[in-house]
């Protein structure tokens, strides 16, 4: 299996590799000034955020001033919206009546596209953080709370009728048989999620009122017709993008591989 996972790498490393050498070659026959080579866009992102004082770190001020708020918008945006995700998702997944009368709300919610909603959020909450950080958990609270509500109501019913016998309370019953039950679906919904809050994340910096951000350096680098910058920074969530879904599923493999060993040892 070990090395089964060796060959993968090796072949998708592979894959990558000439798949860039593919773009360079294209992009040097074609010359055209909208698409830079990808060595013209890795010598960029190199000036931009990567070649700092020596002494003072590696990131410039320039990537201090944009990834890093980014990356916070993220983190809090996706932070408050799984939570209410998750929170919501067990009540309504634990109530079939709660379920039955809010399904179809709860869908009608889910399917109106964020970026329709703007002018709403813009009113509420005004241009800033605020408005931001609402967009973001409004955005992907929906796959986690639906998910986690599936979850929920998935449990085995001889696992509820065996916390009847041993007569468990609701908290003991919620965290060691309905939660574990629902932690998969609960994961897929938030791997949805992860990825979702960086694509709104980025649309919520293109708005009007921001200052800085991964989004915000996108717009002035097209207004300012700098493309190798603007491909810079589409490389960036690229990388960005990978990076946070590699390091979800090594968290998810670790959690739901003791939750399998755990539900082994109960059956």
């Amino acid at each position: 299996m070990r090395g089964r996972g060796m060959r993968a790498a090796v072949f998708r490393t592979l894959v990558l590799v000439v798949l860039v050498l593919l773009w360079e070659a294209a992009t040097r026959l074609a010359a055209s000034a909208f698409f830079p080579p990808p060595s013209t866009i890795v010598t960029r992102m190199h000036a931009m955020w990567f070649s700092g004082p020596a002494g003072q770190g590696f990131l410039t001020d320039l990537a201090v001033a944009n990834i890093l708020p980014s990356l916070g918008r993220m983190a809090l945006g996706f932070a408050g919206g799984a939570l209410a995700g998750v929170v919501l998702g067990l009540a309504v997944g634990l109530s079939a009546r709660a379920y039955d009368y809010l399904d179809g709300v709860l869908q009608f919610l889910r399917a109106i596209p964020p970026p329709a909603l703007v002018t709403v959020f813009l009113v509420v909450f005004g241009f800033g953080l605020r408005m931001q950080l609402a967009f973001i958990m409004f955005s992907i609270v929906w796959p986690v709370l639906l998910n986690t509500a599936d979850g929920a109501r998935s449990v085995e019913p001889l696992h509820l009728d065996t916390c009847q016998a041993f007569r468990l309370s609701r908290a003991e019953r919620l965290l060691r048989v309905v939660l574990p039950s629902a932690l998969p679906k609960m994961f897929a919904g938030l791997r949805l999620a992860l990825s979702l809050s960086l694509i709104v994340m980025v649309f919520s910096e293109l708005l009007p009122g921001t200052t800085n951000g991964i989004g915000f350096q996108l717009t002035d680098a097209y207004a300012t017709f700098d493309l190798p910058a603007m491909w810079a920074g589409i490389v960036l969530l690229g990388i960005l993008g990978y990076l946070l879904n590699e390091l979800f599923l090594i968290a998810e493999r670790r959690v739901l591989g003791w939750h399998h060993a755990a539900q082994q040892l109960v059956d």
